[in-house]
């Protein structure tokens, strides 16, 4: 039920805001945004803050419009700690990807042994030259992701056609770092410094880890990162990455996983892929986070999340919540129900919100019906008296067409998965 709260507080003050984006300085304090202008409740804002704490949270800021309207540090860590990013920071290699394609020194539909030569796999040649740069940027490879982190040529075997399977592939992954150096002539840290973390002001850095690379950063480098991919590749007036290219990574890549664009996850694709397995989940990736969100998802629970709609960054570095997890963990679908309750005073107001959801005509004698809410619908399904499954959807639009004459329940879920229930009358 928090998401249609989340959706109203942030909205609503958002159609005055959205025109511009605010871009700290280099040299200078970063403006902030008094969570009282948004009607943040003081109490979940202590809650949240709790739990960030007992979830082993190192770092934690929310952007609004650009502006730092939460940053807390836990234990030692400091405004000036550095930690990693984990496979968050394959969203930064997307990105360079982006910039030397626009600079004419990549061209991703290429094979990948444009690159890297010959012989970098253990396929035969001619499938080799059947991957191409595409097919790390979406994980579809068709290399054998059992082999891990390993990089060397004995590791990557063929096991599908590219473009055929999904598979989270960190060897895989890994091999874009060396064909975004062999493309640009240029070590990958001298390449994302100059290109991308230079002109926000901050540094970044890859370090080795074991055959991967990984990003370290503080976790104000990290939300600046955030902030330019939400300004689609813009930084205070200057283009870093082209928004095509933002757009393209933030949007499904393809259909065996839609929930992954190039090495960024999806919110709002309806069902989704995980590390490690080949099923397809239904549903949402973070059902409590709202439709518009992509995420940079890293081990042990970096997070990046940005919200395109709420014009929010959010960022988190630290330990593990829970348990140890490679992307996707249930603190995502945690963390986002409570950010969600962040603007809900009190539940009369929620409850105010769900009985607004409105349907007609009522009753309808064509079949068409509409329903109304201040917030958006993510689903309505059509049951009979009996509790019988009749029709199902998305949208504000219902068909009834094909139903007999009778009384129906119509039940509506709203973004957050809260549920308005109303009776309707097909003549």
């Amino acid at each position: 039920m928090m998401k249609s709260i989340l959706f109203l507080v942030f909205l609503l003050p958002l159609a005055a805001s959205a025109q511009s984006l605010y871009f700290p300085p280099t040299v200078g304090a970063w403006q902030t945004m008094d969570p009282a202008e948004l009607a943040w409740n003081p109490d979940s804002l202590a809650a949240l803050q709790q739990y960030l704490d007992e979830k082993n949270t190192k770092g934690f800021i929310i952007l609004r419009d650009g502006r730092m309207v939460t940053e807390w540090y836990f234990d030692t860590f400091t405004r000036d700690s550095v930690w990693y990013w984990a496979s968050a920071g394959k969203t930064m290699t997307a990105t360079l990807a982006g910039i030397a394609q626009q600079e004419g020194l990549l061209d991703i539909q290429q094979p990948t042994s444009t690159y890297l030569g010959n012989g970098w796999t253990a396929c035969d040649s001619s499938s080799e030259d059947e991957i191409t740069v595409w097919n790390h940027l979406t994980m579809t490879s068709g290399l054998n992701d059992l082999k891990g982190d390993c990089t060397a040529d004995s590791c990557m075997e063929c096991l599908a056609d590219p473009g055929t399977r999904w598979a989270y592939h960190n060897g895989a992954y890994t091999q874009l770092s060396y064909i975004i150096e062999a493309a640009a002539g240029t070590p990958i840290n001298q390449y994302m410094l100059s290109k991308v973390m230079l002109p926000m002001g901050s540094i970044a850095t890859y370090l080795p880890a074991d055959e991967n690379r990984i990003v370290f950063s503080t976790t104000r480098a990290f939300a600046k990162f955030g902030l330019m991919i939400l300004a689609k590749g813009n930084w205070n007036g200057t283009q870093l990455v082209d928004s095509a290219w933002v757009e393209a990574m933030t949007s499904p890549s393809q259909s065996i996983n839609p929930s992954y664009g190039y090495l960024w996850w999806l919110n709002g694709q309806g069902s989704y892929k995980l590390p490690g397995v080949q099923i397809l989940f239904p549903g949402d990736l973070i059902p409590t986070a709202p439709d518009d969100m992509f995420a940079a998802l890293g081990k042990n629970d970096q997070k990046l999340y940005v919200v395109p709609s709420m014009n929010m960054v959010v960022a988190r570095l630290g330990n593990q919540a829970d348990g140890s997890n490679f992307a996707l963990s249930d603190f995502d679908d945690q963390l986002w129900a409570k950010i969600m309750r962040l603007g809900m005073a009190n539940t009369a107001v929620e409850e105010g919100l769900a009985a607004s959801v409105q349907i007609s005509p009522n009753p309808t004698s064509h079949g068409d019906i509409s329903i109304t809410s201040p917030l958006p619908i993510k689903s309505w399904t059509v049951r009979s008296l009996s509790g019988q499954l009749m029709t199902s959807g998305s949208g504000s639009k219902a068909e009834l067409t094909s139903l007999s004459p009778g009384v129906y329940f119509v039940e509506v879920q709203l973004q957050n998965g809260a549920m308005a229930h109303r009776r309707v009358v097909k003549q």
